[in-house]
């Protein structure tokens, strides 16, 4: 079977969340063609490209935005405001929550040295690509209808089993954890929380719990959110669900499609096994 090019891995990555458009946190940063066996990983930096190589890989599929994908990521932030009123939360106030996550990741991102490994594969004439919201919408539409096709979500805990019975959150060392509230509180109007670049952090999660939302589930949390949240003694429940686990599923999901239809041969590298072989 003749290769693909980077084109179309990046339309695949697209086709998982049924989408056209490339979002501004991923990228084709090098291009190339007749490509037969990628490197798949969540995060790549020089090591991986020189890895890369050494096994004979024609590209480098990173999960994690890079280059200019990793200066734009604050960009896809505003689906936060989308999930928000969706679950009764006033315009006004989602945008105000999500503007000053995206002001803090802005002016965290404006400092990177955002080209070093976009640089690198261009000397060692490696293609690379970054596939971040894609993967991980499709992500969060696995779980959503695990959640929903559980017999029951009366409890928080109710939520964990359900996720926890996803291969890649089975498999993982880190398991579904309660964060803040307690697994045996009312889950009541929970809301998923994924796919909108990063977690909410506290402003997003207060702006739920203060407008009718119980339980709130973010794939990962920082301490510093938490911390605010238990000192404000705010009314409601965090999940966290763990990031490689869910990281993990979606570009699982990418590797079996490339492998599947289009015959690529997928190196998947620290990925928890998942996907629909069961790798």
């Amino acid at each position: 079977m003749a290769g693909i090019d980077t084109a179309r891995i990046m339309k695949a990555g697209l086709e998982l969340a049924g989408w056209k458009k490339m979002p501004a946190d991923s990228a084709v940063h090098v291009r190339g063609s007749n490509i037969r066996k990628v490197l798949i990983a969540v995060d790549v930096g020089t090591a991986e490209l020189l890895l890369a190589k050494s096994l004979g890989c024609d590209a480098v599929i990173a999960h994690h935005p890079i280059g200019v994908a990793a200066v734009n990521f604050y960009k896809v932030f505003d689906r936060h405001v989308d999930y928000l009123v969706e679950h009764g939360v006033p315009r006004k106030v989602a945008r105000e929550a999500v503007d000053k996550l995206k002001e803090r990741v802005e002016t965290r991102t404006h400092a990177d040295i955002y080209n070093d490994v976009v640089g690198a594969a261009q000397a060692m004439r490696m293609p690379l690509v970054n596939i971040h919201q894609p993967c991980d919408e499709y992500m969060r539409r696995t779980i959503f209808e695990k959640i929903q096709q559980a017999s029951r979500v009366e409890k928080v805990s109710d939520i964990v089993r359900a996720v926890e019975s996803i291969p890649e959150f089975k498999n993982a060392a880190t398991g579904v954890r309660v964060r803040y509230g307690s697994e045996d509180n009312n889950a009541g109007h929970w809301a998923l929380v994924i796919a909108a670049g990063t977690n909410g952090g506290y402003s997003v999660a207060k702006a739920y719990f203060q407008h009718g939302v119980d339980t709130v589930i973010y794939l990962h949390v920082d301490y510093g959110d938490l911390t605010k949240m238990r000192e404000e003694k705010l009314n409601g429940n965090l999940v966290v669900l763990g990031h490689l686990a869910g990281d993990s599923l979606g570009l699982n999901a990418l590797a079996d499609k490339l492998e599947e239809e289009m015959g690529v041969e997928c190196v998947r590298m620290g990925l928890i096994p998942g996907g629909n072989k069961g790798k």
